[in-house]
């Protein structure tokens, strides 16, 4: 195998989730590039038939399943469509993530419920209920979408329950990775900086100082700039890779 070949996704089958837009659907674009055959999940049906279809007309093989993923059932169907859309699930990216700017003191029951509904528990229950056909079919990978607001305080905007969710995530990939390696499963995390989405305002004037101009490159990243990371983890080039968090952020956080 060639080092270009490691990173070759033929015939491997993947499952995006909250893949209709913004990074994950970068993600779902670039697996599809890479040569696998993806599904991606999202709440909002038009959406997620939007992007099927984008990636259809290019000539990639991929399922669309409407889906909540902080649901057990949605998550158990999720992963019957995949296996019947595609004929199994080889590679997991647990994308799907929500995030508020309020100060702690603010931030009321339901909201702080919801940030870890989504992005720790349902994580948590796509990765063990993906994570168990891997195990049956002897491997897989899982990578999950962690973020640098796991490793730093992020500033001017407060944002504390997103940050100890993202924090959460990180340790629950080092759990997973080491309790899983048995069953030839690799489980990764990408920590992503600044990245312009619809859900990060990277381009607000408020918010250039601390999150532009404190980055060692002085810029934000695009979604299709962050997807060849998890092309990456997803694929034989990190085969000697697992329990990592891999840090994507232009340099912000080594200051």
């Amino acid at each position: 195998m060639t080092v270009l070949q490691s990173f070759d996704l033929t015939g491997k089958r993947a499952l995006v989730t909250g893949a209709n837009r913004g990074l994950g659907k970068a993600f779902a674009l670039a697996l599809a590039e890479a040569g696998a055959s993806v599904a991606i999940t999202g709440r909002d049906s038009a959406r997620n038939a939007a992007v099927l279809k984008e990636m259809t007309d290019a000539g990639h093989q991929a399922v669309a399943i409407t889906a909540d993923v902080t649901q057990r059932a949605d998550v158990e169907r999720t992963l019957a469509e995949a296996i019947d859309g595609l004929g199994a699930v080889d590679i997991l990216v647990n994308n799907a993530g929500l995030c508020f700017h309020q100060a702690a003191f603010d931030v009321p029951d339901d909201e702080f419920d919801q940030i870890f509904d989504l992005n720790v528990r349902g994580l948590w229950l796509c990765s063990t209920v993906f994570g168990r056909h891997m195990a049956d079919r002897d491997g897989g990978v899982i990578v999950n979408v962690g973020s640098i607001s796991g490793l730093i305080v992020n500033r001017p905007q407060f944002q504390a329950s997103y940050n100890a969710s993202k924090a959460a995530v990180h340790q629950l990939t080092k759990s997973l990775a080491a309790e899983w390696a048995p069953h030839h499963i690799r489980v990764n995390a990408l920590a992503p900086g600044y990245v312009k989405t619809e859900m990060a305002p990277v381009d607000r004037p408020e918010f250039r100082r601390m999150w532009i101009e404190d980055s060692a490159q002085q810029r934000y990243a695009t979604p299709a700039e962050i997807a060849p990371s998890v092309v990456y983890l997803a694929s034989d080039a990190s085969a000697f890779m697992t329990g990592s968090v891999l840090v994507v952020d232009g340099g912000y956080t080594i200051f």
